[in-house]
């Protein structure tokens, strides 16, 4: 465990939204968060829209792999962020629990699934934000 600010992203599939926000939340904290991404029913690969998507914005997740959500995951983390799991998330006292309701992008193109990560990526930034300037 480090003394950074941790964050983790969850989904179902963590094959689209949650891989698009935590790309996003590494690439604009340059560092300065730990990042971390799952699922609770994780896909065999990420969505080839969402890799599209982020590509057309300069970041790279083709190396990205659905990863299965843990309970360690969740106690390591700072703040869970969940995108469409329900109450699959465990819960622990003394986490910051956000939902993100947003469209799933599974199963669509790039034309649809770029108003998802702009809305992604302008909630990451608010995320951000708050958490650097709470460390100050």
């Amino acid at each position: 465990m480090s003394d950074m600010p941790s964050v983790l992203f969850v989904c179902v599939h963590n094959a689209g939204r949650s891989q698009m926000a935590a790309a996003f939340l590494q690439h604009l904290s340059a560092g300065a968060l730990e990042v971390r991404s799952a699922g609770s029913e994780p896909a065999d690969q990420v969505n080839p829209a969402a890799v599209e998507a982020m590509r057309e914005v300069g970041i790279d997740i083709t190396a990205e792999t659905p990863k299965v959500l843990t309970p360690q995951a969740v106690q390591d983390s700072d703040v869970v962020i969940t995108m469409g799991c329900g109450d699959t998330c465990p819960f622990y006292p003394g986490k910051r629990y956000e939902d993100w309701v947003l469209d799933d992008p599974a199963g669509k193109g790039v034309e649809a699934v770029r108003p998802i990560r702009d809305e992604i990526r302008r909630r990451v930034e608010t995320l951000m934000a708050e958490l650097l300037n709470a460390d100050r």
